[in-house]
């Protein structure tokens, strides 16, 4: 670690302040912080319905890509490196107590590209990564989407569900989604990762046993390559569903990303879970 690294007294001063960061729980008794990172065309927001299922030792946070929502006018990242740079500049203060980072499709790529930049900058490395919903860096199949029109994307967010058909009818509703789907799959179908040392830390493959995106690689022999990219366990987790398993089995996956963190977090966290889904 670095001499500069921020102290704990003061590491997560300003916090609020980043349009990165996202929070929605109370993190005063927190000891654990998760990060979340979005898929393609994906907010922050996705991610706020799991604000009611953390418990109090555990801080969800989750990134804010430009380019949508809040951040509509924001200028959008060149790159894969460039994202990663500004999501490392964003969460490094908040590194000073052990954390996890989630992501999902496009964002597990970059969950994987950040773990890789805060250890070029010596700060405290995750202590789980969970890749959900893509294969991983340099075995995924990628395409030319970003540069199709708005009906060939259109068609390919249908193929994958998560985007309400009411959305898609909407003009200006599609036109601000597929912009930012447009861009992002333009980071994702252009990146090239670089060859690196493994991870240190256990890497959990999360997918829905009906998800395109991995189809035979779901195995928990494949783990769609991810084995490959850690020196720790590869642990594979199939849940009913499709590539947007996530949101309608929302709590199997926290309690499932909980007791990884920890174990004993699971028994704690269910008592916070509201009656409705």
């Amino acid at each position: 670690m670095t001499a500069a690294f921020p102290a704990r007294s003061s590491a997560r001063a300003g916090r609020a302040d980043s349009p990165w960061i996202r929070r929605w729980n109370e993190a005063s008794a927190s000891r654990l912080t998760l990060i979340c990172l979005p898929h393609a065309g994906g907010s922050a927001g996705f991610y706020r319905p799991w604000a009611a299922l953390m418990p109090p030792e555990v801080e969800l946070v989750a990134i804010q890509y430009p380019g949508r929502e809040d951040r509509f006018d924001d200028p959008e990242s060149a790159g894969m490196g460039e994202l990663v740079t500004a999501v490392a500049d964003a969460v490094l203060p908040l590194l000073d107590r052990p954390y996890a980072l989630f992501g999902h499709s496009m964002g597990s790529a970059v969950a994987w590209e950040l773990a890789h930049e805060l250890d070029r900058r010596q700060a405290p490395g995750p202590r789980r990564l969970f890749a959900s919903g893509r294969a991983a860096p340099g075995t995924a199949v990628t395409g030319h989407l970003h540069r199709q029109d708005d009906d060939v994307l259109c068609a390919e967010l249908a193929r994958l569900g998560g985007t309400s058909r009411e959305v898609l009818d909407d003009p200006g509703l599609r036109s601000l989604v597929l912009t930012a789907v447009r861009h992002d799959y333009r980071i994702i179908e252009t990146h090239r990762p670089e060859a690196r040392p493994p991870l240190s830390c256990p890497i959990h493959v999360l997918t829905g046993d009906a998800d395109p995106e991995l189809g035979e690689r779901r195995s928990r022999a494949g783990a769609g390559g991810w084995a490959d990219l850690t020196t720790a366990r590869t642990e594979v987790r199939v849940f009913p569903g499709d590539h947007f398993y996530l949101t309608p089995r929302r709590r199997e996956v926290v309690a499932t990303v909980l007791r990884r963190m920890d174990p004993s977090l699971t028994t704690d966290a269910r008592r916070t879970w509201p009656s409705t889904p």
